[in-house]
């Protein structure tokens, strides 16, 4: 049953989500960075040469979002697919000196946009903020109807 707070979460979500959309938009754009591809080049930094398939398995996207969206940083020269030499049917992606040249950059932005999403926050409330954010997200792919 709605009530007066869970109408406002419902609403306040959404712009929640916008904002960060912006805020993140408007941080990378100076990078030539697109929607997702800081995130692609962040799991590459952790492990080069993942497959194609384990970036838009881990990303949570479908596999003409993963094609599209390396497809643009192959032509920013950002990433190099290449085909497993175990497995040709495995495009591996691998980072260029290029992308290995901006990840302090990156990592800089990152620290921005947690340290102004968190302003005023304390660590209790981040704490609770993120089980919270969490849970939200858990209970939504739980029921999510496909």
């Amino acid at each position: 049953m709605a009530n007066l707070a869970s109408t406002e979460i419902r609403h306040l979500l959404p712009e929640v989500c916008r904002a960060h959309y912006e805020f993140v938009r408007s941080l990378f754009c100076s990078l030539g960075l697109h929607r997702g591809q800081p995130a692609v080049l962040e799991l590459l930094w952790e492990k080069d040469g993942r497959s194609q398939t384990e970036l838009g398995e881990v990303l949570h996207v479908q596999p003409a979002t993963i094609t599209k969206m390396l497809n643009r940083m192959e032509q920013s020269g950002l990433v190099q697919r290449r085909a497993d030499p175990d497995d040709q049917r495995i495009s591996r992606v691998r980072l260029t000196q290029k992308a290995k040249e901006i990840q302090p950059d990156i990592n800089r932005y990152f620290e921005t946009l947690t340290d102004q999403m968190l302003e005023g926050f304390t660590i209790e409330e981040q704490v609770l903020l993120r089980r919270f954010l969490v849970q939200i997200r858990d209970n939504l792919r739980k029921a999510r109807v496909d």
